[in-house]
């Protein structure tokens, strides 16, 4: 049997509501347009979508898990469904992060949490192999220009244990990770600004 043959099986047995016309469609939009079938689905959005739950494991792991990856689809919507959640996972693929399961929205950190739990039960005996589920992160760059260089309140100049301290506390920042230490750097010698 060819894998176009057995991708469209999959996708039949996972939506079974589908009539025949919608299947080609999906797998027309799988293969990209073309009779060979591709590895995954290429994102028309730049980086990796917030709609992917990540599972960081071993490629030799993730391709056993993948095998029946239709079968895990199924399960993963029926363990998300009894929470009441709304989100739903149309497909898994492998990356050389481990699997990829894509979902119709973003996922919560409960969401986060059943499908770590659902996906750690099958595959205990390499548990060790696999990370927690997460959404894709993405580092940026960010440049504070317009900053005493002296702050008042310590009598000297400004360090980064300061600014780390003032991004703490700002609610702009509750969900960013710092991914290294911040500079400051006087913006000339004779200047009292600075820029982080």
């Amino acid at each position: 049997m060819s894998n176009i043959t057995m991708d469209t099986l999959k996708v039949k047995e996972t939506f079974l509501h589908l009539q025949n016309k919608k299947i080609d469609q999906m797998q027309k939009i799988i293969n990209g347009g073309n009779s060979k079938p591709k590895p995954y689905i290429n994102m028309t959005t730049k980086g990796p979508s917030q709609k992917w739950v990540i599972v960081p494991m071993n490629n030799k792991v993730a391709e056993r898990y993948l095998k029946d990856s239709s079968m895990h689809i199924i399960n993963i919507n029926h363990t998300l469904k009894n929470i009441k959640s709304n989100i739903m996972a149309d497909f898994i693929h492998i990356e050389d992060k481990g699997i990829i399961i894509t979902t119709n929205n973003v996922a919560s950190p409960s969401n986060l949490q059943k499908i770590e739990k659902y996906v750690k039960s099958l595959l205990i005996t390499d548990i060790d192999q696999i990370s927690s589920p997460r959404l894709p992160q993405s580092k940026s760059y960010l440049k504070i220009m317009g900053i005493p260089y002296l702050s008042k309140q310590l009598n000297s100049c400004i360090s980064s244990d300061d600014v780390k301290k003032i991004l703490k506390n700002n609610h702009i920042f509750n969900d960013i990770i710092l991914a290294s230490r911040q500079r400051v750097i006087k913006v000339s010698l004779k200047s009292d600004m600075a820029i982080i």
